[in-house]
């Protein structure tokens, strides 16, 4: 037992990497904070343009969708980081992940926002219109409320699920908790800074899930 705490929790070690580890926190709260606003309001003004009906955009979206959705997003991290160079389009490791897990995350918030829109009984829209709104207006002040809060039980799971994927970004040496906690373990020749990660994941995401199981429950009880 004195072996095992002293590899896994070495508080002399701990002690020297605490702070590297809490710094990166910080990139993984803003990186997953970043991703959370950018992909649902990504996914939102695409099942808005689904919703329009056009058959060009509706393809494209399902198109997008689709294929986001079947890409690994360790695949798209890399591509977006390495290979667009290439193309005179370099980004940073923060950029490329950000943008590659707002991607993947639009397209599952687009298909559950959607999902929402056609569980709604067609009347909801006809009867917005019959009062004189104007598609637009129907779709923000009617439609879309009710379909968002249908779709709060799928986009709570995909979210948390995309934004723990924050730790693929150590690929491209992004300086999130499992780069930082990787690294330092490597220098210290011990585990501990990787169990410190773990607690660090653990703060962060734990408070998520019971919001996530809170918001679910809140709006699943009001439908």
């Amino acid at each position: 037992m004195e072996q095992f705490v002293f590899t896994f929790f070495n508080a002399e070690i701990a002690g020297r990497y605490w702070q590297d580890i809490l710094r990166g926190m910080g990139v993984t709260v803003l990186l997953s904070l970043a991703v959370i606003a950018a992909g649902l309001l990504l996914g939102l003004l695409l099942a808005v343009l689904r919703a329009t009906g056009q058959r060009a955009a509706t393809l494209a979206v399902v198109a997008f969708a689709d294929i986001m959705r079947s890409l690994p997003p360790l695949i798209v991290i890399i591509v977006l980081f390495f290979a667009f160079p290439y193309v005179d389009l370099a980004m940073s490791s923060f950029t490329a992940t950000w943008l590659a897990l707002t991607l993947v995350l639009a397209a599952y918030a687009e298909e559950s926002i959607w999902a929402g829109i056609l569980a709604l009984p067609r009347g909801q829209s006809e009867a917005a219109r019959s009062t004189g709104l104007s598609w637009i207006q129907a779709m923000a002040w009617v439609v879309l409320p009710q379909a968002l809060r249908m779709a709060v039980p799928p986009l709570t799971n995909r979210v948390i699920s995309i934004t723990k994927n924050t730790a693929l970004g150590s690929v491209v040496a992004l300086s999130e908790i499992l780069n930082t906690a990787q690294a330092a373990s490597s220098n210290a020749g011990n585990p501990t800074p990787l169990m410190l990660g773990a607690a660090a994941y653990l703060v962060i995401f734990i408070p998520v899930v019971l919001f996530a199981r809170w918001l679910e429950t809140r709006w699943r009880w009001k439908r």
